[in-house]
């Protein structure tokens, strides 16, 4: 045990130090908490369209009402014609085109239909389905009140209809900070501890001190714990002060206990943090590790369920997703923060992790040579 005391005091005394790296783990995680979620949401909003309207009738006015007054549209302009229209779309400065055939409002009410024409701009593939999505629904909105409004006038029985009534768990008013923050904090707290100890070991191999280490009677696991435990602690701190801005910035106040989260941080630290130690036993240089762990930190928010759902995902990515200890990350924080999740429920993601743990902290264990 004094051999671990003495290598954490070491340990402290470098991180301490470096004031640079106490910024990087303190400061760049609250910043990169405040801004991220503001701007990384699902929301498409301001989407420019371009309208043809070749009837010039009160209801196509309206329903040209309707859809910039939903919030979503911006009018980029009414055209003269369809190809006019697609000038604006090949120049960047409409995303969609929407064209009301001559004759709209009479087909409507002597023949109670008509067709519109929408056109997409699809290089911006999720703003060209939200988009559409947003403009058929309001379409289709608009058809519906026109119908019940024709209804009332109506002598004929009113029509049977299904009333829907819906209700959101767990995230009620749809609210993105409550999606996307517990994910963005899981991903902060693992690009940290990946990070930092990535760098660790090979630091020492590039000063030239390991050989001092590597000569001395200390036990390689030993030297592994004396490397990992500081950046725990670290990781603990970043994510206590993640819930904090969470709470006071985000209004985010977690449903389930405080422990159960803890608890599933604590090992969750143990296995990211046993990967960065492993790709540092491995590498060369510090430049090499960094490249290594940017790699799989890439893979790991990409494939971990923050932006894309594993639902979704073809077969294959599934597998790899399963292999992503990120996921369940966020899984959890999702599960225990939003819906109140207790230990029975966070079992199956416990368990998996505590296997990252042991088998990527044995493997680091293990690869690291000690000359003496």
């Amino acid at each position: 045990m004094r051999a671990i005391k003495f290598l954490l005091q070491k340990e402290f005394k470098q991180i301490f130090r470096n004031k640079a790296i106490l910024a990087m783990i303190i400061v760049m995680p609250i910043l990169q908490l405040l801004i991220l979620p503001l701007a990384a949401n699902y929301e498409v909003k301001n989407i420019n369209l371009s309208v043809v309207d070749h009837d010039h009738s009160p209801l196509s006015q309206n329903l040209i009402s309707k859809i910039t007054a939903s919030g979503y549209f911006k009018l980029q302009g009414y055209n003269a014609s369809f190809k006019d229209a697609f000038h604006s779309i090949e120049s960047g400065k409409s995303d969609l085109i929407l064209e009301i055939p001559e004759g709209f409002e009479r087909s409507l009410v002597r023949e109670n239909e008509q067709k519109v024409f929408i056109a997409v701009n699809a290089i911006n593939g999720t703003k060209a389905n939200l988009g559409g999505s947003y403009l058929s629904q309001i379409i289709k909105n608009y058809n519906n009140d026109i119908g019940l409004q024709w209804q009332n006038f109506s002598q004929i029985n009113a029509v049977p209809k299904i009333e829907i009534t819906s209700s959101n768990w767990f995230n009620p008013f749809l609210n993105y900070d409550l999606f996307m923050v517990p994910g963005i904090l899981a991903i902060l707290v693992t690009m940290v501890g990946g990070f930092f100890t990535a760098l660790n070991i090979v630091k020492e191999k590039e000063a030239g001190t390991i050989e001092q280490i590597n000569v001395t009677p200390i036990k390689k696991q030993y030297f592994i714990l004396g490397k990992l435990i500081p950046f725990w602690i670290l990781g603990n701190v970043v994510f206590t002060i993640g819930l904090v801005i969470a709470r006071v910035i985000y209004g985010i106040i977690p449903l389930g206990n405080l422990l159960v989260l803890y608890g599933f941080i604590w090992l969750y630290l143990l296995a990211i943090l046993g990967f960065g130690l492993l790709i540092s036993t491995y590498s060369n240089t510090q430049q090499q590790a960094m490249l290594i762990m940017f790699f799989f930190m890439m893979i790991f928010i990409l494939m971990g369920g923050l932006f894309t759902p594993i639902d979704s995902m073809p077969s294959w990515a599934k597998v790899v997703a399963r292999l992503n200890p990120v996921s369940y990350m966020i899984d959890v924080m999702r599960m225990v923060i939003l819906k109140g999740s207790g230990w029975k429920d966070i079992f199956p993601q416990l368990w998996k992790i505590f296997l990252f743990a042991a088998v990527l902290n044995s493997w680091a264990i293990l690869n690291y040579r000690k000359t003496a």
